[in-house]
């Protein structure tokens, strides 16, 4: 073999050798650089990507967020291996610990991070929206919107949010709008009404749902004692057969609204609003809180019996009657004689 060619077949096998060598480099640096825990400038470090935000713009997002990514690096890695295709959007967290190859597992795999908030059993709209407001990892949209605009937002038919959101804990990913949320504590209740309504007892002089959840966000304000919410839907419903006002406290403060210092008067029960049982006859127009399902089912199934009064012991219970003389002698005995008005909260009182 001539010796210029063998000398060639060297310097070609020591090339590829070289470049064989240096792609192995290449490849233990790339691996290093991928798993390598990134110094992080806190605990742990929340960040959001919104749809059709492009990989250079994530790139630097997470850099102002304090995850220190080499912008131009991060870019082409994900362009050559076609993870920039497949990042989904939503809410993220990174831990002191976690490496560039978890952060781009995560963005892939749409691993978003859940928090979550609760609604609870027998709170008004006004609670919800301010426990939405509190939460820092909710995006706020409602700022400036009024509750008829809420209540279009989310695609109810009614103008009036209230009762329109079931209790209950809601899982979300950070930076979900308080909008998506209570969408979609809307649609629960309404299929948590459909059901009930389907289940209801007949003879109810209850003409719609929307009206079984009037009724069952008075039961859900008058008691939080589980075994009497179908008796007092039943003095309710007996009441409302009669003709009878329904003279519920609760529905009287909700209708005097911020006017209302905590201590129920006479002349509040006098103060006729849309919402005061004692003026007005029949359910008031709209609920008073968000009803959860007990609730729900004591308004369409209420518990057969002749009561038309009940009055509260004091211990979170109730004493029913059947006539007003035996309403008053119990009056006397749970209120009068603890300082309470003649005409008590959770006590109906005919006014004949």
């Amino acid at each position: 073999m001539p010796k210029r060619q063998f000398s060639l077949k060297r310097a070609l096998a020591s090339l590829l050798l070289g470049l064989f060598l240096l792609a192995l480099a290449g490849t233990a640096a790339c691996l290093l650089w991928l798993r390598m825990p990134l110094d992080l400038q806190a605990d742990k470090v929340d960040f959001i990507i919104d749809p059709g935000t492009g990989m250079r713009t994530i790139a630097r997002q997470l850099r102002q967020a304090g995850i220190p990514v080499h912008v131009d690096a991060l870019v082409a890695y994900t362009r050559l291996t076609g993870a920039d295709r497949l990042v989904k959007a939503g809410g993220y967290e990174m831990a002191r610990g976690d490496s560039l190859q978890t952060l781009i597992s995560r963005l892939t795999r749409g691993d978003v991070t859940q928090r979550e908030i609760t609604f609870i059993e027998g709170w008004n709209f006004r609670q919800i929206r301010a426990e939405l407001r509190r939460h820092p990892e909710i995006r706020q949209t409602m700022d400036g919107m009024d509750d008829s605009a809420v209540a279009a937002a989310i695609g109810a038919s009614s103008s009036h949010p209230e009762g329109l959101f079931f209790p209950d804990t809601y899982l979300f990913s950070i930076g979900s709008s308080d909008i998506d949320i209570l969408r979609r504590a809307y649609q629960a209740q309404q299929r948590e009404l459909a059901e009930v309504w389907a289940q209801r007892a007949p003879d109810l002089p209850l003409k719609t749902p929307y009206e079984a959840l009037v009724l069952a966000s008075l039961i859900e304000k008058e008691t939080g004692h589980e075994t009497e919410r179908e008796r007092i839907a039943g003095v309710f419903v007996n009441r409302l057969r009669a003709g009878m006002p329904l003279q519920t406290d609760p529905s009287v403060i909700y209708g005097l609204g911020e006017m209302f210092d905590g201590d129920l008067r006479r002349r509040d029960l006098r103060a006729d609003t849309p919402w005061n049982t004692y003026t007005r006859r029949g359910l008031p127009p709209t609920p008073i809180s968000n009803p959860g399902r007990a609730s729900l089912m004591a308004a369409v199934r209420p518990e057969p019996h002749k009561y038309l009064y009940f009055v509260a012991r004091g211990d979170g219970t109730s004493e029913f009657s059947q006539t007003l003389d035996a309403h008053n002698r119990y009056v006397a005995r749970y209120q009068l004689g603890r300082g309470q008005p003649a005409v008590p909260a959770a006590a109906p009182v005919p006014q004949q």
